[in-house]
C-alpha cells in the first residue's frame, strides 16, 4: 500500500497545523505512522479513499456523525436546496422552529431547544444553566464531555487551565452508585448537577441510571444526560428513551445531521427559559444548512428504519466477532464491548503499554487488508450485510496473524510503524 502523498502532506502540515489536524482523535497519535494513511480524499457510503487512492471500509464514520453514510444523496440535495436560499441571515430562519418542534416531539425530556455547533458547546451550556438554576457551583461528572475548561481540568489534558477551575468538577465511577452518593454526602447542598453519558460501552447495572436520577432529585440537583454519542443511535429519542430514564436536560450532536456541524441542548421548560438570562449565543448556531441537514437526517432515520438496521447489522458484527475470538482462543487477548449500534475492541495486554502495542499490531494488519481500524464500530445505514461479511473475513485473517505473532513473542519486531497512543492518560 502506497501512502507517499499522505506523508508528503503530513510533512507540510507539521509546519502549519499543531498536531497536523483539528481533532485529537484524528491525529497521528491514533494511527500507526508509516503504515496508516494520514489524509483522506473522499467518502462514499461506509468507504473512504485516501489521497493515494487506497480504499478502506470505515466504521469510525468521522467519529460517529455519519449515521447514514458518507456523501448521502438526500442530505446533499437538501443542503443544496437551502444553499440557493442562503446560509445565515440577520434574523432567525423558520427552519430553527421546524427543527425545534421535531426535537420536542421525539426526545422525551425536550420541552425547549437551543442549538450549537459541537458537543462541547452544549455540555458547557448545560453546566452553566444548571449552576444558574440551582445557585450552586459544583458539578459531578462521569464520562467524556468535551474540551472546555470545566471538564478538561480534571483530565490529563489540563494544560493551560488554572488549577482552581478543576476543584468545582467532581468525578464518580459509572455503575458505582456509592461513589456518587459519597460526593453528595461530602458536598451536601453544593452540587448543581450530575452530567453523565447514560451509557458508553459498559451496560448500566439494573437500577443504576434510576438511582442516579433519584439521588439528584433527593438532593435538589439536576440530571444532565450527555447524549452527544448516544442520541439518534440507540433510539430516535436517545438513550433516555431506550432505557426509560428521563433527565432534566440533555445534549445531542454527532449523528444529528449526518456530518453537518450542529448540536442541541434540550430540557424542561422552567430550566431552559433561563437561557433568556444565561449567556449562550453563537453567530453560527442558526446556520441553515446544518439545520435542514438535521431535519432530513431525522426524516431518513424514521422513514427508512435506520436505527433498526444498525441494531441488526451491528448484532451480526458483534456476534461474528465474539465467535471468531472464541474460535481463535484469544479471549485472554481481545474482547468486544458495547451495544450493536456502537461497540469497541478491548485489548488485554496486562498493562497499558502492552495493550497499545497489541492494538497497533491489530490496526496495522487491518489497514493492510483495507479496513481503517480505530477500535470502534459506529454502525451506519451504509454498513450492509455484504460489508459485515467482508469485515468479518478481514478480522478472521487479522486475528490469526495477531495470535501467532503474540504466541511467538514477535510483537515489537512485527510492528512496522509507531505505537498508537491514547488521547487521555489516567490521572
Amino acid at each position: 500500500m502506497k501512502i507517499q502523498e499522505s506523508l508528503r502532506l503530513k510533512g507540510i502540515a507539521e509546519n502549519l497545523i499543531p498536531g497536523i489536524t483539528q481533532t485529537f482523535s484524528k491525529s497521528p497519535l491514533m494511527f500507526t505512522q508509516g503504515v496508516s494513511p494520514v489524509y483522506v480524499e473522499r467518502g462514499e457510503g461506509c468507504f473512504l479513499w485516501d489521497v493515494d487512492g487506497n480504499r478502506f471500509i470505515d466504521y469510525t464514520m468521522a467519529l460517529a456523525p455519519c449515521i447514514l453514510g458518507y456523501n448521502y444523496e438526500p442530505i446533499n440535495r437538501r443542503i443544496v436546496e437551502q444553499l440557493s436560499k442562503g446560509i445565515i441571515f440577520t434574523l432567525p430562519h423558520r427552519v430553527e422552529v421546524e427543527l425545534s418542534e421535531k426535537l420536542v416531539e421525539l426526545i422525551p425530556c425536550a420541552e425547549m431547544v437551543r442549538f450549537g455547533k459541537n458537543g462541547s458547546d452544549m455540555t458547557t451550556a448545560a453546566v452553566r444553566l444548571a449552576r444558574a438554576y440551582t445557585g450552586r457551583d459544583y458539578i459531578a461528572c462521569c464520562g467524556y464531555h468535551g474540551w472546555h475548561d470545566w471538564y478538561i481540568a480534571v483530565t490529563s489534558r489540563n494544560y493551560g487551565i488554572p488549577e482552581d477551575v478543576g476543584k468545582y468538577t467532581l468525578t464518580f465511577k459509572y455503575n458505582d452508585i456509592e461513589s456518587l452518593e459519597r460526593l453528595f454526602d461530602e458536598y451536601s447542598g453544593k452540587i448543581a448537577a450530575v452530567i453523565m453519558e447514560p451509557v458508553s460501552v459498559e451496560p448500566p447495572k439494573d437500577g443504576f441510571l434510576e438511582g442516579v436520577r433519584d439521588i439528584t432529585r433527593k438532593n435538589g440537583a439536576l440530571l444532565i444526560f450527555d447524549e452527544i454519542v448516544t442520541g439518534f443511535r440507540f433510539s430516535i429519542g436517545g438513550a433516555q428513551q431506550y432505557f426509560g430514564v428521563i433527565p432534566d436536560l440533555a445534549c445531542f450532536g454527532k449523528a444529528m445531521a449526518n456530518g453537518m456541524p450542529i448540536s442541541a441542548i434540550v430540557g424542561r421548560k422552567e430550566i431552559m427559559k433561563l437561557f433568556e438570562r444565561v449567556f449562550c449565543s453563537f453567530t453560527f448556531s442558526g446556520e441553515t444548512l446544518s439545520i435542514v441537514a438535521a431535519l432530513q437526517t431525522i426524516e431518513e432515520l424514521i422513514n427508512k428504519n435506520v436505527i433498526k438496521h444498525i441494531w441488526g447489522e451491528g448484532k451480526k458484527l458483534m456476534e461474528g466477532l465474539k465467535d471468531l475470538i472464541r474460535e481463535k482462543s484469544i479471549e485472554h487477548l481481545l474482547d468486544i464491548k458495547g451495544y450493536p449500534p456502537r461497540n469497541v475492541f478491548l485489548f488485554k495486554g496486562g498493562d497499558e503499554e502492552t495493550s497499545l502495542r497489541y492494538k497497533t499490531l491489530f490496526q496495522q494488519e487491518c489497514i493492510k487488508r483495507g479496513l481503517l481500524f480505530t477500535g470502534a464500530h459506529n454502525l451506519s445505514f451504509a454498513h450492509t450485510q455484504e460489508v459485515i461479511e467482508k469485515t468479518l473475513s478481514i478480522y478472521e485473517e487479522v486475528m490469526e496473524v495477531f495470535k501467532k505473532t503474540i504466541e511467538e513473542d514477535r510483537v515489537s519486531e512485527a510492528i512496522e510503524g509507531s505505537i498508537v497512543q491514547p488521547v487521555f492518560r489516567k490521572v
